[in-house]
Protein backbone atom coordinates (compact mmCIF):
# COMPACT_ATOMS: atom_id res chain seq x y z
CA UNK A 1 0.00 0.00 0.00
CA UNK A 2 1.42 3.36 -1.03
CA UNK A 3 1.44 6.24 1.42
CA UNK A 4 0.67 9.86 0.56
CA UNK A 5 3.60 12.13 1.12
CA UNK A 6 2.93 15.15 3.40
CA UNK A 7 3.83 17.47 0.58
CA UNK A 8 1.02 15.96 -1.52
CA UNK A 9 -1.52 16.88 1.14
CA UNK A 10 -0.08 20.39 1.39
CA UNK A 11 -0.21 20.84 -2.38
CA UNK A 12 -3.83 19.66 -2.47
CA UNK A 13 -4.76 22.05 0.36
CA UNK A 14 -3.07 24.95 -1.39
CA UNK A 15 -4.86 24.10 -4.62
CA UNK A 16 -8.23 24.11 -2.84
CA UNK A 17 -7.44 27.38 -1.09
CA UNK A 18 -6.43 28.87 -4.42
CA UNK A 19 -9.70 27.81 -6.01
CA UNK A 20 -11.74 29.20 -3.10
CA UNK A 21 -9.79 32.47 -3.23
CA UNK A 22 -10.44 32.77 -6.96
CA UNK A 23 -14.17 32.17 -6.41
CA UNK A 24 -14.29 34.74 -3.61
CA UNK A 25 -12.48 37.27 -5.79
CA UNK A 26 -14.89 36.61 -8.64
CA UNK A 27 -17.92 37.12 -6.37
CA UNK A 28 -16.41 40.32 -4.95
CA UNK A 29 -15.82 41.67 -8.46
CA UNK A 30 -19.40 40.81 -9.40
CA UNK A 31 -20.75 42.61 -6.33
CA UNK A 32 -18.56 45.63 -7.04
CA UNK A 33 -19.79 45.70 -10.64
CA UNK A 34 -23.39 45.52 -9.47
CA UNK A 35 -22.82 48.37 -7.02
CA UNK A 36 -21.15 50.51 -9.67
CA UNK A 37 -24.02 49.79 -12.06
CA UNK A 38 -26.61 50.68 -9.43
CA UNK A 39 -24.84 53.92 -8.48
CA UNK A 40 -24.43 54.92 -12.13
CA UNK A 41 -28.09 54.11 -12.80
CA UNK A 42 -29.16 56.06 -9.74
CA UNK A 43 -27.10 59.14 -10.57
CA UNK A 44 -28.02 59.02 -14.24
CA UNK A 45 -31.71 59.18 -13.37
CA UNK A 46 -31.42 62.47 -11.47
CA UNK A 47 -31.62 65.83 -13.30
CA UNK A 48 -28.30 67.41 -14.22
CA UNK A 49 -29.58 70.98 -13.83
CA UNK A 50 -32.46 72.88 -12.25
CA UNK A 51 -34.60 75.46 -14.05
CA UNK A 52 -33.86 79.13 -13.54
CA UNK A 53 -36.98 80.84 -12.16
CA UNK A 54 -37.17 84.61 -11.89
CA UNK A 55 -37.63 85.83 -8.28
CA UNK A 56 -37.12 82.31 -6.95
CA UNK A 57 -34.12 80.15 -6.04
CA UNK A 58 -34.08 76.36 -6.28
CA UNK A 59 -31.40 74.23 -4.65
CA UNK A 60 -30.83 70.53 -4.02
CA UNK A 61 -28.51 68.35 -1.98
CA UNK A 62 -28.26 64.59 -2.36
CA UNK A 63 -26.28 61.95 -0.48
CA UNK A 64 -26.68 58.43 -1.92
CA UNK A 65 -26.48 55.37 0.30
CA UNK A 66 -23.31 53.32 -0.23
CA UNK A 67 -23.58 50.50 2.27
CA UNK A 68 -22.66 47.24 0.57
CA UNK A 69 -25.18 46.85 -2.23
CA UNK A 70 -27.59 49.15 -0.42
CA UNK A 71 -28.34 51.67 -3.15
CA UNK A 72 -31.61 53.43 -2.63
CA UNK A 73 -34.24 55.00 -4.82
CA UNK A 74 -34.62 58.55 -3.49
CA UNK A 75 -35.07 61.22 -6.13
CA UNK A 76 -35.78 64.90 -6.68
CA UNK A 77 -36.82 66.80 -9.77
CA UNK A 78 -37.65 70.30 -10.97
CA UNK A 79 -38.75 71.18 -14.49
CA UNK A 80 -40.74 73.64 -16.57
CA UNK A 81 -44.29 72.58 -17.38
CA UNK A 82 -46.13 73.39 -20.62
CA UNK A 83 -48.29 76.01 -18.87
CA UNK A 84 -45.21 77.97 -17.71
CA UNK A 85 -45.36 76.73 -14.13
CA UNK A 86 -42.59 74.72 -12.47
CA UNK A 87 -43.07 71.12 -11.41
CA UNK A 88 -41.25 70.06 -8.24
CA UNK A 89 -41.11 66.49 -6.97
CA UNK A 90 -39.29 64.49 -4.36
CA UNK A 91 -39.77 60.86 -3.44
CA UNK A 92 -38.48 57.57 -2.13
CA UNK A 93 -38.80 54.09 -3.64
CA UNK A 94 -39.13 51.07 -1.38
CA UNK A 95 -35.96 48.97 -1.26
CA UNK A 96 -32.22 49.46 -1.63
CA UNK A 97 -31.00 47.64 -4.73
CA UNK A 98 -30.69 47.95 -8.50
CA UNK A 99 -34.41 47.32 -8.92
CA UNK A 100 -35.23 50.24 -6.61
CA UNK A 101 -32.92 52.55 -8.56
CA UNK A 102 -34.50 51.49 -11.85
CA UNK A 103 -38.03 51.90 -10.49
CA UNK A 104 -37.08 55.37 -9.25
CA UNK A 105 -36.26 56.30 -12.84
CA UNK A 106 -39.62 55.00 -14.04
CA UNK A 107 -41.49 57.08 -11.47
CA UNK A 108 -39.57 60.28 -12.20
CA UNK A 109 -39.88 59.92 -15.97
CA UNK A 110 -43.55 58.96 -15.63
CA UNK A 111 -44.26 62.13 -13.66
CA UNK A 112 -42.50 64.27 -16.25
CA UNK A 113 -44.27 62.61 -19.16
CA UNK A 114 -47.72 62.85 -17.60
CA UNK A 115 -47.08 66.50 -16.66
CA UNK A 116 -47.44 67.26 -20.37
CA UNK A 117 -51.00 65.93 -20.14
CA UNK A 118 -52.07 67.54 -16.85
CA UNK A 119 -50.40 70.05 -14.54
CA UNK A 120 -52.85 69.55 -11.66
CA UNK A 121 -50.83 67.75 -8.94
CA UNK A 122 -53.64 65.53 -7.66
CA UNK A 123 -54.56 64.26 -11.11
CA UNK A 124 -50.90 63.88 -11.99
CA UNK A 125 -50.24 61.63 -8.99
CA UNK A 126 -53.42 59.65 -9.71
CA UNK A 127 -52.37 59.00 -13.32
CA UNK A 128 -48.83 58.06 -12.25
CA UNK A 129 -50.20 55.74 -9.59
CA UNK A 130 -52.39 53.91 -12.13
CA UNK A 131 -49.46 53.65 -14.53
CA UNK A 132 -47.18 52.11 -11.90
CA UNK A 133 -49.91 49.79 -10.65
CA UNK A 134 -50.40 48.52 -14.21
CA UNK A 135 -46.72 47.53 -14.36
CA UNK A 136 -47.44 44.77 -11.84
CA UNK A 137 -44.33 45.35 -9.75
CA UNK A 138 -44.11 44.72 -6.00
CA UNK A 139 -42.32 48.02 -5.49
CA UNK A 140 -43.99 51.27 -4.47
CA UNK A 141 -42.91 54.88 -4.00
CA UNK A 142 -43.78 57.81 -1.77
CA UNK A 143 -43.85 61.20 -3.44
CA UNK A 144 -44.72 64.87 -3.06
CA UNK A 145 -45.49 66.82 -6.23
CA UNK A 146 -45.83 70.61 -6.26
CA UNK A 147 -46.88 72.99 -9.01
CA UNK A 148 -45.30 76.41 -8.54
CA UNK A 149 -46.72 79.43 -10.34
CA UNK A 150 -43.79 81.89 -10.51
CA UNK A 151 -46.12 84.78 -11.35
CA UNK A 152 -48.05 84.54 -8.08
CA UNK A 153 -45.97 82.36 -5.75
CA UNK A 154 -48.93 79.98 -5.40
CA UNK A 155 -48.04 76.36 -4.69
CA UNK A 156 -50.41 73.48 -5.37
CA UNK A 157 -49.23 70.39 -3.49
CA UNK A 158 -50.26 66.71 -3.47
CA UNK A 159 -48.69 63.91 -1.41
CA UNK A 160 -48.57 60.16 -1.92
CA UNK A 161 -47.49 58.68 1.41
CA UNK A 162 -44.52 61.05 1.70
CA UNK A 163 -43.41 62.96 4.79
CA UNK A 164 -44.65 66.59 5.09
CA UNK A 165 -42.80 69.55 3.64
CA UNK A 166 -41.37 72.27 5.88
CA UNK A 167 -42.22 75.95 5.43
CA UNK A 168 -40.71 79.10 6.91
CA UNK A 169 -41.73 82.75 6.70
CA UNK A 170 -39.45 85.75 6.49
CA UNK A 171 -40.50 86.73 10.02
CA UNK A 172 -39.13 83.43 11.43
CA UNK A 173 -42.36 81.50 11.75
CA UNK A 174 -41.94 77.92 10.56
CA UNK A 175 -43.67 74.56 10.68
CA UNK A 176 -44.89 71.52 8.77
CA UNK A 177 -47.16 71.89 5.76
CA UNK A 178 -50.65 70.76 6.71
CA UNK A 179 -51.32 68.77 3.55
CA UNK A 180 -53.82 65.99 3.13
CA UNK A 181 -52.45 63.00 1.29
CA UNK A 182 -53.08 59.56 -0.17
CA UNK A 183 -51.29 56.20 -0.16
CA UNK A 184 -47.91 55.62 -1.85
CA UNK A 185 -47.80 55.29 -5.62
CA UNK A 186 -48.25 51.82 -7.04
CA UNK A 187 -50.10 50.27 -4.09
CA UNK A 188 -53.81 50.66 -4.94
CA UNK A 189 -55.43 51.57 -8.26
CA UNK A 190 -57.87 54.43 -8.86
CA UNK A 191 -56.81 56.54 -5.87
CA UNK A 192 -57.62 60.25 -5.57
CA UNK A 193 -54.97 62.60 -4.18
CA UNK A 194 -56.23 65.85 -2.62
CA UNK A 195 -54.50 69.12 -3.43
CA UNK A 196 -53.51 71.76 -0.86
CA UNK A 197 -52.81 75.36 -1.89
CA UNK A 198 -50.04 77.43 -0.29
CA UNK A 199 -48.33 80.67 -1.20
CA UNK A 200 -44.69 81.69 -1.00
CA UNK A 201 -44.38 85.38 -0.18
CA UNK A 202 -41.16 87.36 -0.44
CA UNK A 203 -38.46 85.85 1.76
CA UNK A 204 -40.35 82.59 2.40
CA UNK A 205 -38.84 79.14 1.90
CA UNK A 206 -40.18 75.62 1.38
CA UNK A 207 -38.06 72.55 2.16
CA UNK A 208 -38.82 69.07 0.82
CA UNK A 209 -36.88 66.08 2.19
CA UNK A 210 -36.80 62.29 2.09
CA UNK A 211 -36.86 60.20 5.26
CA UNK A 212 -33.10 59.62 5.16
CA UNK A 213 -32.77 63.27 6.21
CA UNK A 214 -35.02 63.10 9.26
CA UNK A 215 -35.37 59.53 10.52
CA UNK A 216 -32.90 56.92 11.78
CA UNK A 217 -31.40 55.23 14.86
CA UNK A 218 -30.17 58.52 16.32
CA UNK A 219 -33.30 60.61 15.65
CA UNK A 220 -37.00 59.86 15.53
CA UNK A 221 -39.05 61.22 12.64
CA UNK A 222 -40.56 63.97 14.80
CA UNK A 223 -37.13 65.00 16.13
CA UNK A 224 -35.67 65.07 12.63
CA UNK A 225 -38.52 67.16 11.25
CA UNK A 226 -38.24 69.56 14.21
CA UNK A 227 -34.57 70.00 13.36
CA UNK A 228 -35.41 70.98 9.77
CA UNK A 229 -38.20 73.30 10.95
CA UNK A 230 -35.74 75.16 13.20
CA UNK A 231 -33.12 75.41 10.46
CA UNK A 232 -35.66 76.74 7.97
CA UNK A 233 -36.90 79.38 10.42
CA UNK A 234 -33.41 80.64 11.15
CA UNK A 235 -32.54 80.65 7.45
CA UNK A 236 -35.63 82.66 6.52
CA UNK A 237 -34.92 85.35 9.12
CA UNK A 238 -31.27 85.58 8.05
CA UNK A 239 -32.17 85.71 4.37
CA UNK A 240 -30.04 82.64 3.73
CA UNK A 241 -29.80 81.53 0.12
CA UNK A 242 -31.54 78.29 -0.86
CA UNK A 243 -28.21 76.62 -1.60
CA UNK A 244 -26.89 77.37 1.89
CA UNK A 245 -30.07 76.12 3.53
CA UNK A 246 -30.01 72.90 1.50
CA UNK A 247 -26.41 72.32 2.58
CA UNK A 248 -27.26 72.98 6.24
CA UNK A 249 -30.18 70.52 6.11
CA UNK A 250 -28.11 67.75 4.52
CA UNK A 251 -25.35 68.27 7.09
CA UNK A 252 -27.93 68.03 9.84
CA UNK A 253 -28.95 64.67 8.36
CA UNK A 254 -25.61 63.24 9.53
CA UNK A 255 -27.13 63.13 13.04
CA UNK A 256 -29.73 60.64 11.82
CA UNK A 257 -27.19 57.83 12.14
CA UNK A 258 -27.87 55.43 9.27
CA UNK A 259 -26.67 54.87 5.72
CA UNK A 260 -29.83 55.70 3.79
CA UNK A 261 -30.32 58.02 0.83
CA UNK A 262 -30.87 61.64 1.80
CA UNK A 263 -32.39 64.18 -0.59
CA UNK A 264 -33.25 67.85 0.01
CA UNK A 265 -35.05 70.24 -2.34
CA UNK A 266 -35.37 73.90 -1.29
CA UNK A 267 -37.50 76.59 -2.91
CA UNK A 268 -36.96 80.16 -1.76
CA UNK A 269 -38.64 83.36 -2.90
CA UNK A 270 -36.42 86.42 -3.12
CA UNK A 271 -36.95 89.42 -0.91
CA UNK A 272 -37.61 92.71 -2.75
CA UNK A 273 -34.43 94.55 -3.56
CA UNK A 274 -33.91 97.55 -1.28
CA UNK A 275 -33.23 100.84 -3.06
CA UNK A 276 -31.43 103.63 -1.30
CA UNK A 277 -33.00 107.03 -1.82
CA UNK A 278 -30.91 109.75 -3.44
CA UNK A 279 -31.13 113.12 -1.68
Amino acid sequence: MSRRHPTDDADELLARLGALTAQARERAELQRSRLELAVALQQGMLPATLPVVRRFHLAVEYQPAHHGLSVGGDWYDAFRMPDGCVGLSIGDVQGHNIEAAAFMGQVRVGLRALASVTSEPGELLARTNNLLHALGTDLFATCTFIRLDPATGVLQSARAGHIPSVWARADGRSGLADDAGGPPLGVLPEIEYPVTVHRLSAGDVLVLVTDGVVEGPALSLDEGLDQVVRLAGVAAVAGMQATSLATAVIKGAERVGHADDAAVLVVGRDKPASHSQTP
